[in-house]
């Protein structure tokens, strides 16, 4: 059997120690303990640190007797549990331990380093912890602490659902593709200064904030006393303001009505840096989306909008504007609420100059938008619901559903939104390069998810046409979401909080700080 060439390391704290001696040795001993239930990459991680460490790595694994950290635990029993840490080539014994703490066995194999998760640190030192530290520093060891912000529970993992993998999936995505932090932190730094012609609807959106003072006995009619109204613009007038707060040089040409809102508007971008080339229409109204909030609660949203498409002559104002507006790259952000329809793609399309590196976007979450009206762009960034309407599918898994999407929309790039699971890009395969791959969410505190879509379109697309690399573009345009995420409202993302965040990431993957 396989496991017969792993079990010789599987050996008692005795054997352990009459091998390698009492201290002081020639090479340090270091030794780790835990339940490695479910062994993930973060064990991985924080083995191989300990390893670092010096010239042998012993791990200690609780024997199933006193694993009492929920119902039906352990998952794995502790003999399988030790092989599958013996089959590890960066540990050398393993000991399962009968005890029902570490305290006997570091005692009795006297570890130079004893090594522990980050989390056993974070907000003093447990009474356990304290414990172990003591029983090492007896006879002249050192206890050390795992740098870096680790998932090392398997129970972690167990009890709250998909394991959060952000941190060792971006390692193993930047390794692969031969890339780095600094290659990150450096194409943030060239965004600035591209030239980008946003077209798309403008929608203001709208917080109405009250609170709840009852309802009537009479009639299912809820009172609630207004406290305030905040106004954002967004559709695609936040798409430019993230590309303006990224440093590119924006004209956005959009509709607006003849009305407040559209004053609003214009006072909004013109404060923003963008140029903003409007078509005032005066037989419909400035978008207008307004929730309603009662105690914290979203209880009501009134929608002031007319989703008829924009008349023949409008949209060859439209057009002149693309031919016309100095541009590297040109975005259609479609909301379907009247700029994009059947008649209207084709023309707008047809108007882009040559050699313009064109991005998409076609939002369906109230509207019948289809991204696959814009074949043969650059890139599209459609979420999962957008691409299953443009397929006809709903049952096909991610990844073969993407891979057609992307046939089918003969675009060069396209990053598949997938909301709290991060996205997936498809992109043209050849040598070592794979055709698809995946980022992971990397918002620690989601606050308020609206809004995180454009912000990725806006760094992707600025990353993706500044570098070429469609890996740095995903990264870059997932750590723009993440920011957006954690930022109540729909507020412009800047690099310097991209940046913040990619440092974030830099400090959780490396071990040498």
């Amino acid at each position: 059997m396989i496991d017969d060439a792993y079990k010789h390391k599987v050996k008692t704290a005795e054997e352990i120690a009459a091998i390698i001696g009492a201290p002081p040795r020639e090479k340090p001993v270091v030794m780790c303990h835990g339940t490695f239930d479910l062994v993930h990459p973060g064990h991985i991680r924080h083995l191989v640190y300990a390893r670092s460490k010096g010239g042998m790595l012993v791990v200690g694994v609780t024997a199933d007797q006193h694993v009492n950290k929920a119902d039906h635990r352990p998952f794995v029993p502790e003999n399988l549990r030790a092989l599958n840490l013996a089959a590890l080539e960066t540990v050398d014994y393993v000991v399962i331990d009968p005890h029902e703490t570490p305290i006997q066995n570091i005692l009795t194999i006297k570890p130079d380093y004893f090594v522990k998760g980050y989390e056993y640190q974070k907000g003093g030192l447990h009474p356990r912890t304290a414990e172990e530290k003591q029983a090492v520093e007896s006879y002249g060891g050192e206890v050390i602490f795992t740098p870096g912000d680790i998932v090392y529970s398997s129970s972690a993992i167990i009890e709250s659902g998909p394991p959060d993998l952000a941190v060792e999936k971006l390692i193993n995505l930047l390794d692969g593709e031969k890339r780095s932090f600094d290659d990150l932190k450096a194409a943030l730094n060239i965004l600035r200064g591209q030239k980008v012609h946003v077209v798309g609807d403008t929608i203001v959106d709208s917080l109405t904030v009250t609170s709840m003072i009852g309802a009537s006995g009479k009639t299912p009619t809820l009172s609630v006393r207004y406290e305030g109204k905040r106004d954002y613009v967004g559709g695609a007038g936040i798409v430019a303001k993230h590309l303006k707060a990224a440093g590119a040089e924006v004209t956005f040409s959009t509709v607006l009505g003849d009305d407040a809102l559209a004053d609003f508007v214009r006072e909004d971008l013109a404060r923003a840096g963008v140029t903003l080339a409007e078509v005032v229409d005066l037989t419909r109204p400035t978008i207008n989306k307004n929730a309603i909030i009662a105690s914290g609660y979203r209880m009501l949203k009134i929608d002031t909008l007319d989703n008829r498409a924009i008349s023949e002559q409008i949209c060859n104002r439209f057009a002149e504007n693309i031919r016309t507006v100095p541009s590297d790259i040109v975005v259609f952000s479609d909301f379907r609420h009247g700029m994009f329809s059947r008649e209207s793609i084709p023309m707008l399309t047809a108007a882009i100059p040559e050699g313009r590196f064109k991005v998409a976007d076609s939002q369906v979450a109230s509207r019948w938008g289809n991204i696959l009206d814009f074949r043969g762009f650059d890139l599209i960034t459609p979420n999962e619901k957008e691409a299953r309407f443009s397929m006809g599918d709903q049952d096909t898994v991610i990844r073969p559903l993407g891979s057609r999407l992307y046939e089918e929309a003969r675009c060069k790039v396209l990053i598949l939104k997938l909301g709290s699971r991060g996205a997936m890009t498809f992109r043209e395969a050849g040598g070592e390069l794979r055709s698809f791959f995946g980022v992971d969410s990397f918002a620690d505190h989601v606050i308020d998810a609206v809004g995180s879509g454009d912000a990725l379109l806006a760094y992707a697309a600025l990353a993706l046409k500044a570098t070429g690399d469609p890996v740095t573009a995903s990264i870059l345009g997932s750590m723009a979401a993440a920011v957006e995420c954690e930022i109540d409202g729909n507020i412009p993302v800047e690099p310097e909080m991209v940046l913040k965040k990619i440092e974030i990431y830099e400090r959780r993957a490396n071990f040498a700080g």
